[in-house]
């Protein structure tokens, strides 16, 4: 599968038609989805229809840019109109047969975000699956079930933006928006060997995208390689991003916090990290120690989260998964008190965090402190003990950036003898995610492991 940049170029040479593209797509999801399940639905008719609007219009001379003809594919978490956003629960469909599927949550507008890649051009391939509500970090509980990890289908692809992972991965499209509340975007890239960014808090709308907790809350790309992630979020954010990339990060100063975000590794991760800042150290001006404080807050989150789930939770328990309805029950409870001086302690942490910046200007942890573990492991693993496990070695790395709202990237540096993915994760101060990202393409250029691809024929 071409990735985004590639195909842009070889769609404004006319040298690929979006048609051609998107029939592709859809044959590989026809093939693998199957066994993935990665797409809880597919938006077949509308793509091909898209896809020959963009034909013609890039025949007629009239390139939109660097989205047009691209099929890319959405974390149903976000509003197509007309379609169903099912959020991977029974509270909003009443079937676990997506050819049987009866929904009660059509929407009737597109999120905000759905109308600027229709604008660009872009073709829509379909919704994607995901962990019940975003609500958990493994991708095992959906009421379409788990999607699977291209690189071994026995095991998870990671969540919340698990059948977004999976999809880019296994080339069913050529990207995917998914969401990241605590890490749902780059816990599942790691674990999937793709790119993930978590965007600076506001660049990207959430109008018409089911939250999970609202101050939290973001879509972000999620791609094969940096470059395509750069473009697709210049493109819905209309910030520059990719000017510069070319330029190389000699003068730029990287900060290991290893306390907390090293602790407890796979050994086998331990060693992709220090064989990644090997590479980095020769890249920029310098790679030192520095203290960070792993910021862990839940009273804003778990606020946020039962205001929006209370109506379902009182009136329609029935209809979630029982384990995402221990965690929503878990969530209740917290006074206006309690989140106002929440949000008083969370302003002092990241006024305390942002002080490293002083010293350098990003830092490097693990992505996840592990590799994808086996979906059968982790099935009879009940609430609490399923949660226990996602917090300890899913979002302990990547929820702390979440709270400090820095941008954050998961980018492939290496891959166990098993063949699993390891994910390095780059994250720097609130605005500059061109900065994260134009490091995370230079490493990548300096390495392979983003050429690695699965073996899906």
């Amino acid at each position: 599968m071409l990735t985004l940049t590639q195909s842009a170029e070889q769609i404004r040479t006319r040298r690929i038609s979006p048609l051609e593209l998107t029939r592709e797509c859809l044959s590989r999801i026809e093939r693998l989805n199957p066994v993935l399940n990665a797409f809880i639905t597919v938006t077949g008719d509308l793509a091909l229809e898209q896809a020959r609007q963009a034909e013609a219009e890039v025949i007629a001379g009239n390139w939109r840019g660097p989205l047009h003809g691209i099929p890319i594919a959405l974390k149903d978490l976000l509003d197509i109109a007309g379609v169903c956003t099912t959020a991977a629960s029974q509270q909003f469909c009443n079937s676990t047969a997506t050819d049987n599927l009866t929904c009660n949550r059509i929407a009737t507008d597109d999120a905000q975000l759905i109308k600027l890649l229709k604008q660009s051009g872009a073709v829509i391939l379909g919704k994607l699956n995901l962990h019940e509500f975003a609500f958990g970090m493994s991708g095992m509980v959906s009421a379409f079930g788990p999607a699977k990890n291209p690189w071994d289908t026995e095991r998870i692809t990671g969540g919340s933006s698990s059948g977004s992972a999976a999809a880019v991965a296994a080339g069913l499209c050529v990207a995917a928006i998914g969401t990241d509340t605590a890490g749902s975007i780059r816990c599942p890239a790691a674990l999937c060997g793709i790119v993930g960014h978590r965007p600076s808090a506001g660049l990207l709308s959430a109008d018409g995208m089911v939250p999970l907790a609202r101050s939290f809350d973001t879509a972000g790309p999620m791609t094969q390689n940096v470059r395509d992630a750069a473009v697709l979020l210049e493109m819905l954010s209309g910030v520059p991003i990719t000017a510069g990339f070319d330029a190389g990060v000699a003068t730029l100063r990287v900060g290991v916090p290893r306390k907390d975000f090293f602790d407890g590794l796979e050994p086998e991760v331990a060693a992709c990290l220090e064989e990644a800042l090997a590479v980095l150290r020769k890249l920029v001006a310098q790679v030192r120690e520095v203290p960070l404080e792993a910021a862990r807050h839940r009273t804003m989150f778990d606020a946020e989260i039962y205001e929006y789930h209370e109506k379902m939770a009182t009136e329609t328990p029935e209809l979630y998964d029982p384990r995402t309805l221990f965690r929503v029950r878990k969530c209740a409870g917290i006074s206006a008190s309690d989140y106002i001086r929440a949000q008083r302690e969370l302003q002092q942490i990241r006024r305390a965090a942002e002080s490293v910046f002083e010293q350098v200007d990003v830092v490097i942890t693990p992505t996840t402190p592990a590799t994808a573990p086996k979906i059968s492991d982790l099935l009879p693993l009940a609430e609490p003990e399923l949660r226990n496990f996602e917090t300890k070695y899913l979002m302990r790395n990547t929820s702390p950036f979440s709270v400090l709202y820095w941008p954050s990237t998961s980018v492939p540096c290496g891959f166990t003898r098993e063949g699993l993915p390891v994910g390095m994760q780059i994250s720097g101060r609130p605005g500059q995610d061109a900065a994260v990202l134009r490091l995370a393409y230079t490493y990548e250029q300096a390495t392979e492991w983003h050429n690695k691809r699965i073996a899906t024929e």
